[in-house]
């Protein structure tokens, strides 16, 4: 994958395809030329589609920590209660945003609704628990803290179904919009999935007693790249990629 084709509106910049013509209409010629045969097309591979995704899930890893920072140094009243209802408040953003990626991804692939309805239902009810409960709950016992198990498509479906739903609803619009707009929907949804998923997930450790991150930084850094980055990364691309392909693949060998 070369540069230019990783990051096209940037190659665009004093280019020779800039002279003479709409600047607007180039970018767009440009994003649809990318989408069909580079980075992000129907033909990319998994390690190509990763690597497009994987800065910008960094970036929003970083961003989760100096927003963990501007909380405690604002927060005369943060309490477990408060952190608590932190932690529920981007979960639920989480669900949003992992149904409406796990759906443009989808169906970039295939358009069978059938497949698309159960990817969109199974794949965030699976990732949103690893990476916000799962995988914390865990570090969180390894580091000696007291954790409780909290499930909330458990213990609070009624409150998870609503954000589960719209999210799915607003992937399947979003995926309807032309062609030209599709890498910047992919890219936005993926990096705010990744943020409000380490929202959540550090969140959950905080209040879990976890008050010393701070002194830790570096490894609370590294920690929620790996609890965060690869299950949404996994959820948000490889694995709506790989069940769309493979129900393409059924349909061709059944024509």
């Amino acid at each position: 994958m070369s540069l230019n084709g990783a990051f096209p509106l940037l190659y665009l910049r004093g280019s020779d395809k800039m002279k003479d013509r709409n600047p607007n209409q180039i970018i767009q010629e440009d994003i649809i030329e990318h989408h069909e045969h580079g980075c992000c097309g129907e033909n990319s591979s998994v390690i190509e589609e990763l690597a497009y995704h994987f800065p910008y899930a960094i970036y929003a890893v970083a961003l989760t920590i100096a927003m963990c920072s501007l909380v405690i140094l604002g927060g005369a009243g943060i309490t477990h209660r408060n952190l608590d209802l932190l932690f529920h408040t981007f979960h639920f953003m989480h669900i949003v945003f992992a149904a409406t990626g796990t759906l443009i991804t989808y169906f970039r692939f295939s358009r069978n609704m059938v497949g698309a309805l159960i990817v969109g239902l199974i794949v965030p009810s699976v990732f949103c628990v690893l990476s916000d409960v799962v995988m914390p709950y865990y570090g969180g016992k390894m580091l000696g803290l007291d954790m409780d198990w909290h499930i909330c498509f458990a213990s609070e479906l009624h409150n998870v179904l609503p954000f589960l739903f719209m999210g799915m609803l607003n992937g399947f619009v979003l995926s309807r919009h032309d062609m030209a707009r599709q890498e910047v929907y992919s890219i936005v949804s993926h990096f705010t999935h990744i943020l409000v998923s380490s929202l959540a997930s550090a969140f959950y450790l905080i209040a879990h007693g976890f008050d010393t991150w701070y002194l830790n930084i570096g490894s609370f850094f590294l920690f929620l790249i790996i609890v965060v980055v690869v299950p949404c990364t996994l959820g948000d691309v490889v694995v709506p990629m790989f069940f769309a392909r493979m129900r393409q693949d059924n349909e061709e060998h059944t024509a």
